[in-house]
């Protein structure tokens, strides 16, 4: 069993996770509290990879940072490679792929959270940046970790997106799922049915701790008591 691609897979669907989590919860936060008529764009830009084809987004986000783009330039000048068939250009991708499954989870944890809880903090001098640490997201906390576990999935088992954008290279951008691929095509049925088999075994141990984790935090929320 070659462990290489699964190292490299676990360590793309944690950087794009952490990614996530910085840039997931404030433009969550600010969808739950913004009353701008034109924010649905912005939720639908969110919300477009979920129904978008792998491959479309992945062709898209290789234009974007191809050496010739604004940002592929950018990116060459300063670090002197090219972002395309890289890790950095996976994780740049993975984050825009799993954008979604990171905040819509967060979106719907804030929304549910009674604002006179988050009123009653402002009378009592807190900051808006205070009371989101100290109330919004305790509260929250089901749904963020929800969204972090989903983000986290989700990216362990992208093909079409880290295809496109990152190729097949082993050691640099050969993730598991290419791997797999790889093995059926080889005719390597075996290798390829353990490595799904891991992917499917972690796969269920990670969403039966997270039902297992928000029932328990549902049943000790205030809202029960």
């Amino acid at each position: 069993m070659n462990w290489e691609p699964f190292i490299l897979s676990f360590n793309l669907a944690g950087t794009t996770t952490l990614v996530l989590f910085v840039i997931g919860l404030p433009l969550a936060t600010w969808l739950s509290g913004s009353r701008n008529r034109w924010k649905f764009l912005v939720e639908t830009v969110v919300a477009l990879p979920i129904v978008l084809p792998p491959t479309v987004l992945g062709y898209y986000v290789l234009v974007a940072i191809s050496p010739t783009s604004w940002l592929g330039s950018i990116y060459l000048d300063w670090f002197g490679s090219a972002l395309p068939f890289s890790f950095p250009g996976l994780v740049l991708a993975s984050v825009l792929y799993s954008l979604p499954f990171a905040v819509q989870p967060f979106l719907s944890a804030f929304d549910m959270v009674d604002p006179k809880l988050k009123e009653v903090a402002w009378t009592l001098g807190a900051s808006r940046m205070r009371t989101f640490w100290t109330v919004t997201l305790p509260l929250s906390m089901s749904g963020v970790i929800t969204g972090g576990v989903l983000s986290f999935a989700h990216t362990l088992g992208e093909f079409g997106v880290v295809l496109l954008v990152g190729g097949n290279i082993p050691g640099s951008t050969r993730v598991v799922s290419i791997s797999i691929y790889d093995h059926v095509q080889a005719l390597e049925y075996e290798q390829a049915g353990q490595a799904s088999m891991i992917l499917l075994l972690f796969s269920f141990v990670t969403l039966a701790l997270v039902y297992a984790l928000n029932r328990r935090l549902w049943a000790v929320s205030p809202k029960n008591f």
